[in-house]
């Protein structure tokens, strides 16, 4: 058994799973882990927990120590060098006319690399970039392009709900968000009401479109015909969570009627329309109607067909024999010739 404990290394950031030695850890606590990336401050975002060494991830990797006053002062210190380091690439972007836009600046634990995060609609070439910075922070610099609901994550902001945006405060992935969502939740289809700070697909389409599709079974569509107290009518409008109907009787009447007492919910037979009342009727010949002459086609007309006849049975195939003396006999009549008349 391994004792494994999940961290984050920043809000709403991903979470990853560590190997807890025998640390006494609690959720919230400071750690020093070693990551790909080198050294990393983390915290703790569930307590230890035991698992077997077969579920154990592939390459997991050990949290070296709990974090000191001076691990934490580093880290401030680091927070306070980033906003200098933005400063300074945003103006080498400005002065190059570069066509991209820089979101944050990103100081590792240890300081060994500076990592500047921006967004671009295609490839940027950056290289004299990256050698103005070199120059100025004496580090390692890295680029990273990201997308802009990466870019919503890193800048924050309050969405049209009033609320800070979900994903710098709780959602750790995006999942697809597509327009049929805010159809089964009969939402109107204007971008600016379905749309975040990002431009794309508001992330909270998704969190109901599920409980959504589970109530919509049980009702019946509208153009169905049902049964109530009132009479029977056409179902006209849904109402999911409340699990009612409006329907219009004969009458014309609108009545609301809870989905439990409907009875016979039945599709309304659909009228038949023009196209499909002449595909019924028989086509009827141009000048051929009734009361009019009967015109002379000029088109020739085409001979009756003839019956089939029978196949006649297969003649009796000759013997060799026979096939031999009548081959001899035509060969015989090929060589006489008629006499000459005188």
């Amino acid at each position: 058994m391994i004792r494994v404990v999940t961290i984050k290394f920043r809000s709403a950031g991903k979470r990853y799973d560590f190997n807890a030695q025998n640390l006494e850890l609690r959720t919230g606590t400071r750690v020093v882990v070693e990551t790909d990336r080198g050294r990393a401050l983390g915290i703790v975002v569930l307590p230890p927990r035991e698992i077997s060494s077969s579920e154990v991830p592939e390459g997991i990797k050990s949290i070296l120590r709990l974090a000191t006053e001076e691990d934490i002062a580093l880290a401030e210190s680091n927070a306070s060098r980033e906003a200098d380091a933005f400063r300074f690439c945003r103006n080498r972007i400005a002065e190059r006319k570069m066509e991209m836009k820089l979101v944050r600046a990103e100081y590792l634990f240890d300081g060994s690399k500076v990592i500047f995060y921006f967004t671009a609609d295609g490839r940027v070439d950056f290289r004299e970039l990256v050698k103005d910075l070199a120059h100025h922070f004496h580090t390692r610099i890295e680029m990273r392009q990201i997308g802009v609901r990466d870019e919503a994550k890193l800048t924050g902001g309050i969405g049209i709900c009033g609320r800070e945006l979900c994903c710098c405060t709780f959602l750790t992935e995006f999942t697809p968000v597509s327009v049929k969502m805010a159809k089964e939740q009969g939402l109107a289809l204007n971008p600016n009401k379905i749309s975040g700070q990002c431009g794309r697909l508001l992330c909270c389409l998704g969190y109901e479109f599920e409980t959504y599709c589970s109530l919509k079974k049980g009702l019946p569509k509208c153009g169905r015909r049902v049964q109530t107290s009132e009479g029977e009518g056409v179902v006209v409008e849904q109402n999911v969570l409340t699990q009612t109907l409006k329907v219009r009787t004969e009458e014309g009447k609108n009545v609301e009627v809870p989905a439990d007492q409907l009875e016979n919910a039945r599709p309304q037979p659909e009228r038949p329309t023009e196209e499909s009342r002449r595909g019924r009727e028989p086509a009827k010949a141009p000048g051929r109607d009734e009361g009019e002459g009967k015109k002379p086609s000029r088109s020739r007309q085409r001979p009756p067909r003839k019956k089939q006849e029978e196949p006649s049975p297969p003649r009796p195939e000759p013997e060799k024999g026979e096939a031999s003396e009548r081959k001899e006999g035509k060969k015989r009549n090929r060589r006489r010739r008629r006499p000459r008349r005188k």
